[in-house]
Parts: structure tokens; C-alpha cells; sequence
């Protein structure tokens, strides 16, 4: 005699209720924060683009008038050009040396947070705060080249436009490589280490998995580090104005701080809401050709796994 066995019990899945409007409460706070202090002030400063006022008095509509002003000043040139040379030279310098520190970290297995740490204290630093002691430091006659009796280090570091420029692209890389370097060590931690393994059976070298491996699965963390980075640049106000003030002459004067000059030096705050809104074009434009050099941006990082 053979014993049935009782049929199966269905097995019934949970269901989460409200899952999707869970997810819209959930979105909705930072969808505010975005619309309250992104959203609304982009839109006024594209309306006060079109119009006239001094600041302080009434505004008045005045059409395209404000961009005219923007667009025929023979400064703006120049202040795109600056702007896109600070970007690309920060772009340069910036790249190879955070990839190289990130693949160090994550595989220095010792001391990885401390380091991690370490690493992040110059991003928390004011830009302000960072200018002045660098201005300081490099001080031709109160300086650490003084200090130090170093001749090489007594020059007029910020009265040359080519030593200016390079000052400029030290700092900024100075605070901001530790935080793209964090962002790479996350990334290399992430590729699976039977990749590695396997290359070492065919007799793969360190050079050859960082440029046949490493490499091409942080391709679209590359994107988003160089889409912060460029980004970024076209922000670059504060460290610019307190340690240049745009010169010698005009060659550090870039787009933020044209736009500065132009609103609260000589009052013309609708053709600096053009200029601003040319900024918040170009951001744009340059985010999107980064996103469309890396692809949809919906594919896996982990390509051929």
C-alpha cells in the first residue's frame, strides 16, 4: 500500500502594499529640495536674463537686450577661453593620477580606511580658506621658498599668466584628486578577482590587467568622475577670485567670475543671468557628449563578465 504524499501547498508570494507610491513618498523629499533650491531659482535667473536692473532698483523687461550686452562683450571669449583651459589641463592632471592612487587603495588591503580618510580631509577644506595658504606658501618674499632659502621657489608664482595657471590647476588638483581617487578604488573593488586569476594563468603582468582589465571595467565610472570634473570647473569662482582675482591682466579670468564682475561689480545683473544661463548651457552640452562617449549609461560596469 502506498502512501500519497499531500499535494504541494501553493506558495503565495508577499505582496508589498503601495510598493511604487512607497517609492514616490520615499523620492518626494529630495524631488522638493531639488525643485525649491534648483528648479525655481534657474528659472528666475533665466527670466532676469530679460530683463534691465542695476540690483538695487526697480526691473524692468527689456528682451533680448541683456543678451546682446553677453554675447557681443569682447571679454567673453576669452572667459570661455580660460574657462575651457582650466577644465581640460584639470581634466589632464586630475585623470591618470586619481585612477592610479584608486587602484593603489584598493589593493593596499592595510590601512585602506585611514587612508580613505586621509585622502577626503582636502575636499572638506573651504576653497577661500585653501587660496590663502597657498597664497601664503608660495609668497615670493614671506613664502616656504624664502623660508627655505630655495631660489626655485622665490618666483612671482601669480604675476606670470602661465605660472598663475599652473598654481591654479595644482590646487584645484590638490582637492580634488583624493575624492575622484575614492571614487576609483570603489570601482576597481568591484571587479571580480577571478578576471584576475584567469589572466594570471595566461601569463598576464601587472601593466598588462591594469590596461586590458582595470581599465575597461571603470569605463563608465571614468565618465562620471570626468563629467564631475568638467562640470565642476565651469563653478570655479571663490578659489579663483581670492587667489588671482582673475589676473595677471585678465588670464585667469574665467566665466563664474566674469559673471561676478558683471552682476555685483558694475551692477548688470541681467547680462550676468545670461552669462549664467550660458554656463548652465554649457554644462549641459558637455554632460551629455560625456554620456554619449560612455553609451546609453544603462549598461553594467562589469562588461564581458
Amino acid at each position: 500500500m502506498t502512501a500519497f504524499a499531500p499535494p504541494a501547498a501553493r506558495v503565495r508570494r508577499p505582496t508589498v502594499r503601495g510598493g511604487r507610491s512607497g517609492v514616490t513618498w520615499m523620492a518626494l523629499p529630495a524631488l522638493l529640495m531639488f525643485v525649491a533650491f534648483g528648479l525655481i531659482p534657474l528659472v528666475g535667473v533665466l527670466l532676469l536674463s530679460f530683463t534691465t536692473w542695476n540690483g538695487i532698483g526697480a526691473i524692468h523687461p527689456s528682451g533680448l537686450t541683456s543678451w546682446r550686452n553677453a554675447l557681443s562683450d569682447p571679454e567673453l571669449p576669452h572667459a570661455l577661453w580660460v574657462t575651457f583651459e582650466i577644465m581640460a589641463i584639470s581634466w589632464l592632471v586630475q585623470t591618470p593620477i586619481s585612477i592610479l592612487i584608486g587602484v593603489f587603495l584598493a589593493a593596499f588591503k592595510r590601512y585602506r580606511g585611514f587612508l580613505a580618510v586621509l585622502y577626503f580631509i582636502p575636499l572638506l577644506l573651504s576653497s577661500a580658506a585653501i587660496s590663502i595658504t597657498f597664497k601664503a606658501l608660495i609668497d615670493p618674499n614671506f613664502g616656504i621658498g624664502a623660508g627655505l632659502g630655495l631660489s626655485v621657489l622665490k618666483q612671482n608664482w601669480l604675476g606670470e599668466p602661465k605660472l598663475a595657471i599652473g598654481v591654479l590647476i595644482f590646487i584645484v588638483s590638490w582637492q580634488y584628486i583624493p575624492f575622484h581617487s575614492l571614487i576609483y578604488q570603489g570601482a576597481v573593488r568591484q571587479i571580480p578577482a577571478t578576471l584576475y586569476e584567469a589572466s594570471k594563468l595566461d601569463g598576464a603582468g601587472t601593466i598588462r590587467q591594469f590596461f586590458w582589465i582595470t581599465l575597461p571595467q571603470i569605463k563608465y565610472t571614468i565618465i562620471t568622475s570626468s563629467t564631475l570634473m568638467v562640470v565642476g570647473s565651469l563653478t570655479f569662482f571663490d578659489l579663483i577670485y581670492v587667489l588671482t582675482g582673475g589676473g595677471p591682466g585678465d588670464s585667469t579670468r574665467a566665466l563664474a567670475l566674469e559673471m561676478y564682475q558683471k552682476g555685483f561689480m558694475a551692477n548688470l545683473m541681467g547680462p550676468a543671468s545670461a552669462i549664467a544661463m550660458i554656463l548652465v548651457l554649457v554644462g549641459l552640452i558637455l554632460a551629455q557628449l560625456l554620456r554619449r562617449l560612455g553609451g546609453r549609461g544603462d549598461e553594467s560596469q562589469l562588461e564581458g563578465v
